[in-house]
C-alpha cells in the first residue's frame, strides 16, 4: 500500500476506535472529506454538527445542507454569530480562540445530548504552520482531530477527495470573513457584508483563489499572481474598482504578493 492510502487506513482504524462521532462541518475540503470518510467507514455512526453564522457566505450553509441531503447524513444546524460577542467583536489577535472555544462548547452539549461522545473536527497537518490560536481551543475542549492524527497535508486530503468524487477536492480554500480584518479593526455586519459583496464579484468575474482584505477605507485585493494579467485587463480592473467603491471602500489595490493565507499575521510576533 502505498504512502498515501496508508494514511486514509490509518484515518479509518482512526474512526473506528471513536465509534460514534459527531463531525463539525462547513463544506470544506477537509471537513467534508472526513465526513465522508468517517459515513464510509463500516461501524462508525456520524452525524453533522454545523454553524449558521454571519461570518460565511449564505451559499457555504446551502452547500453545506445540500451534500448531507445527498449523503443521507442526519446535519444539526446551530445558529452561531461570534460578532454578537464583545470581546470577539473588538477583533482581538485570540478571535479565533474565542469563536471557537464557543462553538466548539456548543457542539459538545449537542452531540452528547444525541449520544455522540465525541466530537471531530478537520484540521490537517498543513494547518500547524500558521497561527492557528483556534486549535488551542479545539485542544482545550477535548475535540478530536483525525485528519492531523493520521497524518494527512492539504494536498493529501484533495488527492483522497479527488479519488472520492467529492465536490470539494479543488474548492479553493476559504476561510471565514473575519480574517479578512485587521486585528483590533471592528467586525460589524455592513463591514462584514461588504466583504462577502466584493469577493462574490470576484467570483463572478471567474477568479478562484482570491481574498478582499480590509484595511479601514481600503480594500486590498489577493489574487493568484497567473491571475495579475486578467484583473488588470481592460475593463475588468475599473469594473472591480467602481463596484467596490459603491460598497464603501474609498481605496481599492492590488496586493503584489499575491494570495496566500494568513496574511492578516504577518505582523504577530
Amino acid at each position: 500500500m502505498d504512502a498515501l492510502h496508508e494514511k486514509k487506513r490509518r484515518l479509518e482504524e482512526i474512526l473506528k476506535e471513536l465509534g460514534s462521532v459527531a463531525v463539525a462541518f462547513s463544506y470544506g475540503v477537509d471537513s467534508t472529506f472526513l465526513l465522508k470518510a468517517a459515513k464510509d467507514t463500516q461501524g462508525v455512526r456520524v452525524i453533522a454538527l454545523t454553524a449558521s453564522s454571519r461570518l460565511f457566505p449564505c451559499r457555504e450553509l446551502e452547500d453545506a445542507k445540500a451534500f448531507c441531503e445527498s449523503e443521507g447524513i442526519e446535519q444539526v444546524i446551530i445558529e452561531q454569530d461570534g460578532s454578537e460577542i464583545d470581546a470577539f467583536r473588538h477583533n482581538p489577535k485570540d478571535r479565533c480562540y474565542i469563536c471557537k472555544r464557543g462553538l466548539f462548547a456548543k457542539f459538545r452539549d449537542i452531540a452528547a445530548q444525541r449520544g455522540f461522545p465525541f466530537v471531530a473536527e478537520g484540521s490537517n497537518m498543513d494547518d500547524l504552520g500558521d497561527y492557528r490560536p483556534g486549535l488551542a481551543a479545539v485542544a482545550e475542549l477535548g475535540i478530536k482531530s483525525p485528519l492531523r492524527e493520521a497524518g494527512l497535508t492539504k494536498a493529501e486530503i484533495r488527492e483522497l477527495s479527488r479519488e472520492l468524487g467529492l465536490p470539494t477536492w479543488d474548492k479553493p480554500s476559504f476561510a471565514c470573513l473575519a480574517s479578512r480584518f485587521v486585528y483590533g479593526e471592528e467586525l460589524t455586519d455592513e463591514r462584514l457584508s461588504m466583504v462577502e459583496r466584493a469577493e462574490q464579484r470576484l467570483r463572478e468575474l471567474g477568479f478562484r483563489q482570491f481574498r478582499v482584505r480590509i484595511h479601514g477605507d481600503m480594500a486590498r485585493i489577493e489574487t493568484e499572481r497567473a491571475d495579475f494579467p486578467r484583473l488588470l485587463a481592460d475593463g475588468v480592473a475599473e469594473q472591480l474598482d467602481r463596484y467596490l467603491r459603491s460598497l464603501g471602500f474609498s481605496y481599492v489595490t492590488l496586493d503584489l504578493g499575491g494570495y496566500r493565507t494568513g496574511s492578516m499575521n504577518r505582523n504577530i510576533d
